[in-house]
């Protein structure tokens, strides 16, 4: 996975700026479990995109990060980030540090998301929050992108007609393993989190989730990307 973002790393960013409804549509729904955060920290921060325009758009400061792409994490602390480069599951997150720890499309490739989910609830203060957005196995873009990556490829016949005009790049899409809602869920109760709440975007099917821009709704049921807030009690 990380030499996946460490070669493509300009992609990333491309893609985005090709499905402008898209990214806001998933901005917008970062920003809603993000309100009077504190200290946030962000697990698998990327080119700090995401983080630059949570601050430009709604005044949400996320000043640190983790990334294990040294390619996206230069380009995050030149958007202003504080980065340390290594992985989620063997990285120093700190204790009693951070009253937000943000996971914004970072599960999917994460192996032991479980212990990701450990030090996330280790290096959260007292009522500090985890949230975590994604894309779950269940909804219709999973399902699109595990066909691409048995397939190998987005141009094959049994893709036309159903994939968006940009598809996200093949190169993430075979690095990605997706899960569910439910399982997600699950592994945040066995550390310990609760108080949980769920909203989604991207309800549209991905031929036309990026014809307009979308408010986050309440939920799990319908979007093809889902946020759970959870916290440390």
């Amino acid at each position: 996975m990380k030499d996946s973002f460490d070669m493509y790393a300009e992609k990333y960013d491309t893609w985005f700026m090709k499905n402008k409804n898209v990214l806001y549509s998933e901005l917008k729904l970062v920003a809603h479990f993000l309100k009077n955060a504190g200290d946030i920290l962000s697990v698998g921060c990327g080119s700090g995109l995401f983080e630059m325009l949570l601050k430009k758009e709604f005044n949400i400061s996320v000043k640190y990060g983790i990334e294990p792409s040294k390619s996206m994490a230069e380009i995050a602390e030149k958007r202003g980030m504080i980065v340390k480069i290594e992985t989620a599951e063997e990285g120093d997150f700190g204790e009693n540090q951070y009253d937000t720890i943000l996971f914004n499309g970072t599960t999917s490739y994460l192996k032991d998301l479980q212990k990701a989910f450990n030090k996330a609830y280790k290096a959260l203060r007292k009522n500090g929050r985890i949230v975590v957005i994604d894309v779950p196995k269940e909804s219709s873009y999973a399902m699109l992108y595990s066909l691409a990556k048995v397939l190998g490829t987005w141009d094959h016949p049994m893709l036309e007609g159903i994939q968006p005009r940009d598809p996200y790049p093949i190169e993430f899409v075979k690095a990605a393993t997706w899960r569910t809602t439910a399982e997600k869920t699950m592994l945040l109760q066995k550390e310990g989190f609760s108080d949980f709440a769920f909203a989604q975007t991207l309800t549209k099917h991905p031929v036309y989730s990026d014809n307009e821009l979308e408010e986050p709704v309440e939920g799990f049921d319908c979007g093809d990307y889902v946020a759970i807030c959870a916290y440390k009690k």
